[in-house]
């Protein structure tokens, strides 16, 4: 059996269902293929706590991923579960590996197997970052992935270089999102506020996370029929924000109570009638064609999609199942469409799913590419 190495940040997200799945997905659906896996993170000392080593091992065991993972102190050699020389011997025997946003930084680990692919998962800051001179861990691998799928394109503003980026997708195990009937009228998110990146320039405006988008929708519960709700962090700092969402209608909870744990989470998305969501301004200021692996999960549930336009709708069936918006008036409108025949919707939702995003699929294209073989 075939060794691919899963590398992603799980241990500085503690209480992060959602962001553990955004991993755990790709470490699976290799599993599924039959790749023996290891999943490794790298973490700064600074980073380094009893609340993040606890959540780590928790996390990789409810996956079952152990005891082939490990936490290696960045510099130090320090580890939880598999130590740094286990970890470069399965790094030697590795025919893959899968470096999520560039997290895996360690040169001898990063050396050992025969193809290395890096997955950019923030499409917009990680090419701007690199243009800016920045350190976006891009150097040592063969090949480079983007769930930006329109990174490249000529009327995408975001700045490549000399990397040729190539289209993926966020996905999806299927089997471990089943259909699920939830609560038809509630219309559902997890989200940050401002999120951990910070502000890019797109064509010379700064743009960065959700709190701008969302406060140009902050209406939309006064023109639609179903409950809008977010599970939403937000800094104490934003609480005018917060009081201004609930003031229009806006059911707010915090994601660490009702999705903190990836069975939490799963619980959460499959009790929702749709999602409802906006996008962080970089992906919609960019074009980049940005797709949530939140929302994939939404659609492989049976969840119809209301979110915000990225650029996607060029790549996907809209209308039924996904339904794009880029106005306040278009979000209520499709809001209503739902409302008027939802199981139709319903159905879609999960065919998009298996047509677009099923982990087969997706990682079967990613092997290829690659030339690899379980």
């Amino acid at each position: 059996m075939s060794v691919a190495i899963v590398a992603g940040a799980v241990a500085n997200k503690p209480g992060n269902g959602g962001a553990a799945w955004t991993r755990l997905s790709w470490a699976l659906g290799l599993r599924r293929l039959g790749f023996d896996v290891v999943f490794v993170e790298e973490i700064e000392p600074g980073s380094m706590s009893t609340t993040a080593a606890t959540w780590f091992s928790d996390v990789m065991g409810w996956a079952g991923m152990l005891p082939e993972a490990g936490l290696v102190v960045r510099g130090s050699g320090a580890a939880i579960g598999l130590s740094r020389e286990e970890l470069l011997d399965r790094a030697h025997e590795a025919e893959l590996l899968v470096n999520l946003s560039g997290h895996l930084r360690d040169t001898l680990v990063l050396a050992g197997p025969r193809r290395r692919v890096f997955v950019d998962l923030d499409p917009g800051y990680t090419q701007t970052w690199r243009a800016q001179g920045l350190d976006a861990g891009l150097e040592g691998h063969d090949e480079y992935l983007t769930v930006g799928e329109r990174i490249g394109c000529a009327d995408c503003p975001i700045p490549t270089g000399e990397i040729r980026w190539r289209p993926t997708r966020q996905p999806v195990v299927l089997e471990d999102w089943p259909v699920i009937r939830g609560d038809r009228e509630r219309l559902t998110t997890v989200a940050s506020w401002r999120g951990p990146l910070g502000t890019v320039a797109v064509e010379e405006r700064p743009r960065g996370g959700k709190a701008h988008e969302f406060r140009r929708f902050a209406a939309l519960p006064e023109m639609v029929s179903q409950r809008c709700e977010i599970a939403l962090e937000l800094d104490p700092a934003d609480e005018a924000d917060r009081q201004a969402l609930s003031a229009r209608g806006w059911d707010l909870s915090t994601p660490e109570v009702v999705a903190g744990t990836p069975s939490a989470f799963r619980a959460y998305v499959q009790a929702s009638g749709a999602e409802l969501s906006v996008a962080q301004s970089v992906y919609v200021a960019g074009r980049t064609g940005w797709f949530s692996d939140r929302t994939v999960r939404y659609l492989a549930s049976g969840k119809p999609a209301l979110v915000q336009d990225t650029g996607f709708e060029d790549r996907y069936r809209t209308g039924v199942g996904l339904l794009p918006f880029t106005t306040l008036e278009e979000a209520a409108d499709a809001a209503a469409e739902l409302a008027s025949d939802y199981e139709l919707h319903a159905r879609a939702a999960r065919v998009i799913a298996e047509e677009h995003f099923d982990s087969d699929r997706v990682l079967g294209e990613l092997l290829e590419s690659a030339e690899v073989a379980p």
